[in-house]
């Protein structure tokens, strides 16, 4: 008899989780979601972790893997370079002092992480060369490994891929009752292992069980921008300083992002004053832009901890309900990772997650 899992939430975690799941004829997936606000649909699509100044260690190891596990997994699928590419990185710096030391710590850091490829520093001519859209560039480092994904069409895909194995969709919302009890609008529907992949939104979910999850909602809003030239395949993604993420998308699609707002809750409503400040920040690297070319903006909700740190596993007492949230704006680097370990642990019980994550416990409490 096949063993029941159900997914809560089909965004990074929840659609790597359903694509490892699915290669398991013993087991029959079903996933909900209700596909409003999700980050995964939302996000900027920068995987390039290891230059970060984060001193998490645990976030830096559980990061460098799932970068790592991208080309395994756009292999396996044969995703396009629509979807993903190693087109590689710039981070930049104005200060020779701080460029030294960001080349330096690259250098340290492709010991440990060969899959960052290439490095190398960068006059703010080569930048130029790179990246032709730029009119004010600044010297920086390439990171030949790192890559740009379209999240949505990431998670779309693998979707899909599970489809054709043992996964059933189901578009709504749902709720628990205070035992676990899974409740949707067809009435309770049973599970062996559920997991909750819902991002920000773990927290009112898990009230009715008398669980608090450290999660606070943050507001991410980035724009897409169509623009009249075409540009190489190959052109590398910027993380400049001081400024808006600048990624180019393949051809002619390029997006300018994202935003941090703590102080918006779960509201999903675009602000033309964000809108300005995007696109502001856009002009500052690429001053032939224009406000006409911009073709949406978008806007998610990431799942914040106090700490900055991801949380996943099983609920502290009852092994059969796992939990995931707390990814923050790198959600699509460690999303993939969380996401297949996860899967290993539904289908052989054992982990070592202890490398990646502080006690679960850390960001669950019992309710008054």
């Amino acid at each position: 008899m096949q063993k029941q899992v159900t997914i809560i939430g089909s965004g990074i975690v929840g659609a790597v989780t359903a694509y490892y799941l699915s290669k398991d004829p013993n087991l029959s997936v079903t996933i909900y979601d209700e596909g409003i606000g999700q980050a995964t649909k939302n996000s900027a699509g920068i995987i390039s972790p290891w230059l970060s100044k984060r001193r998490n260690q645990r976030w830096y190891r559980l990061a460098k893997a799932g970068a790592a596990l991208y080309p395994e997994i756009v292999t396996d699928t044969q995703m396009g370079y629509s979807v993903y590419q190693q087109a590689g990185t710039i981070v930049t710096r104005a200060d020779p002092d701080d460029l030294q030391a960001l080349y330096k710590l690259a250098l340290e850091r492709r010991q440990s992480a060969p899959q960052m490829g290439t490095i190398e520093k960068l006059s703010a001519e080569a930048v130029q060369e790179r990246i032709p859209l730029l009119t004010a560039p600044q010297p920086g480092v390439f990171v030949s490994g790192g890559a740009r994904v379209d999240g949505d069409k990431f998670a779309h895909n693998l979707l899909k891929y599970a489809e054709k194995r043992n996964l059933i969709r189901h578009k709504g919302k749902v709720r628990l009752g205070d035992q676990g009890q899974l409740l949707t609008v067809n009435g309770q529907q049973s599970y062996d292992t559920l997991i909750l992949a819902v991002g920000a939104w773990l927290k009112p979910l898990l009230l009715p069980m008398k669980i608090i999850a450290d999660v606070r909602p943050q507001k991410g809003q980035l724009i897409e921008m169509q623009l009249p030239e075409t540009w190489a395949d190959d052109v590398p993604v910027l993380m400049p300083e001081g400024e808006r993420d600048f990624i180019p998308f393949t051809r002619s699609k390029l997006v300018v992002g994202a935003t941090h707002e703590n102080d918006q809750g779960y509201d999903l409503q675009v602000s033309s004053l964000v809108e300005d400040d995007l696109f502001a920040s856009g002009l500052k690297l690429d001053a032939n832009l224009t406000k006409d070319q911009i073709s949406q903006v978008k806007v998610g909700t990431r799942a914040y901890t106090r700490d900055f740190a991801p949380f996943f596993g099983p609920l502290p007492d009852n092994p059969h309900i796992l939990v995931a949230s707390g990814l923050g704006s790198s959600g699509l680097t460690t999303g993939p990772m969380i996401g297949k370990l996860l899967a290993d642990y539904v289908q052989t019980g054992a982990h070592d997650w202890e490398q990646y994550q502080l006690p679960i416990e850390t960001y669950l409490e019992a309710a008054d």
